[in-house]
């Protein structure tokens, strides 16, 4: 009889460590993030797919995960579409083209937030000047003044927040 008590105790001793050892947590997986500006603020996103294979081929290595070549994406209706802003020069800095980093033109909180962003080419017409910016807003008005020219490509990304102000993934 005694066996048999010292058996169940241990059985149930066993069973409480393994059920302590289940995950209660949700899945996670690791995403390399990039960070960018929206609004003024300090965003992290990541790049999923591009519709360009160089574009493809320089994210990837950029960011050391595998960025899916999508041609299709290139296909996406304007109104599917949100501006990313990518600097061809001016400060040195974390983007694509080792430049400043990357503008969104909105955000989740914003009306009309999507993820799949057109890239448009920065150029500083005098690099001397060349600041850096954080919003939509004033990449608009410095276009405005010539002080800035923006060149809108064909290729498209799916670039989702990961973080932003008042909010997260």
């Amino acid at each position: 009889m005694q066996k048999k008590v010292i058996l169940v105790l241990v059985f149930s001793l066993v069973l409480v460590v393994l059920s302590a050892c289940q995950s209660t947590a949700p899945n996670v997986a690791e995403i390399p993030a990039g960070k960018a500006y929206a609004n003024g603020e300090t965003i992290y996103f990541t790049h999923t797919e591009v519709s360009d294979k160089d574009v493809s081929d320089l994210l990837t290595n950029m960011m050391k995960s595998p960025v899916i070549y999508v041609p299709s994406l290139a296909l996406a209706p304007d109104a599917m579409l949100a501006n990313v802003y990518v600097f061809k020069n001016g400060i040195a800095g974390s983007g694509p083209l080792k430049f400043q980093a990357d503008v969104f033109e909105n955000s989740p909180d914003d009306p009309g937030y999507t993820p799949l962003r057109r890239i448009v080419f920065v150029t500083w017409s005098d690099e001397k000047s060349a600041k850096e910016l954080k919003s939509a807003a004033e990449i608009q008005e410095l276009s405005n003044q010539k002080a800035i020219t923006l060149e809108k490509s064909g290729v498209v990304v799916n670039m989702p927040f990961i973080t932003w102000k008042g909010g997260k993934r």
